[in-house]
């Protein structure tokens, strides 16, 4: 019987309170009439009565240890500031990032442009797949 239970969460507390219950019931069937109907109106009356407790959603987040990780009502100025800064430190790394990837593309095609100037060939090489990944490796060998 305490196995099942355990299975089903129940701690030992609400195991000891099942007994209880359990052997309550059963002593009921032996008493006359009238008491066994003042008991199930006091059940009735002390169900009604308990307390309803109803739990509130939080409109922030917290924590384990209750501090607080969102939540705009508590924040004042400076608060909203900061939360607004890692937004604007991330899209001012993705302009960098942008920049600097333009200016490395535009700095390539600048020495492929100037290899193909300064070079004496065919028109044909021109239009060979092969032709940038030479002028690439023609470009780094020079500047070794």
């Amino acid at each position: 019987m305490n196995t099942g239970r355990h299975e089903q969460g129940l701690n030992d507390q609400d195991q000891f309170g099942l007994m209880i219950a359990v052997r309550l019931n059963g002593a009921t069937e032996d008493l006359p009439h009238d008491i066994s109907e003042r008991l199930r109106a006091a059940r009735v009356r002390a169900v009604a009565a308990r307390k309803v407790t109803t739990v509130k959603a939080a409109p922030y987040a917290s924590a384990s240890n209750g501090t607080l990780l969102m939540g705009s009502e508590h924040l004042g100025g400076w608060g909203r500031l900061a939360a607004f800064a890692p937004l604007v430190a991330l899209v001012l790394g993705l302009i960098f990032i942008s920049i600097v990837q333009d200016e490395n593309q535009a700095n390539e095609l600048a020495e492929i442009d100037a290899a193909i100037l300064t070079d004496d060939l065919p028109p044909s090489a021109y239009a060979d797949v092969g032709f940038t990944e030479f002028v690439k490796l023609k470009s780094e060998k020079i500047s070794n």
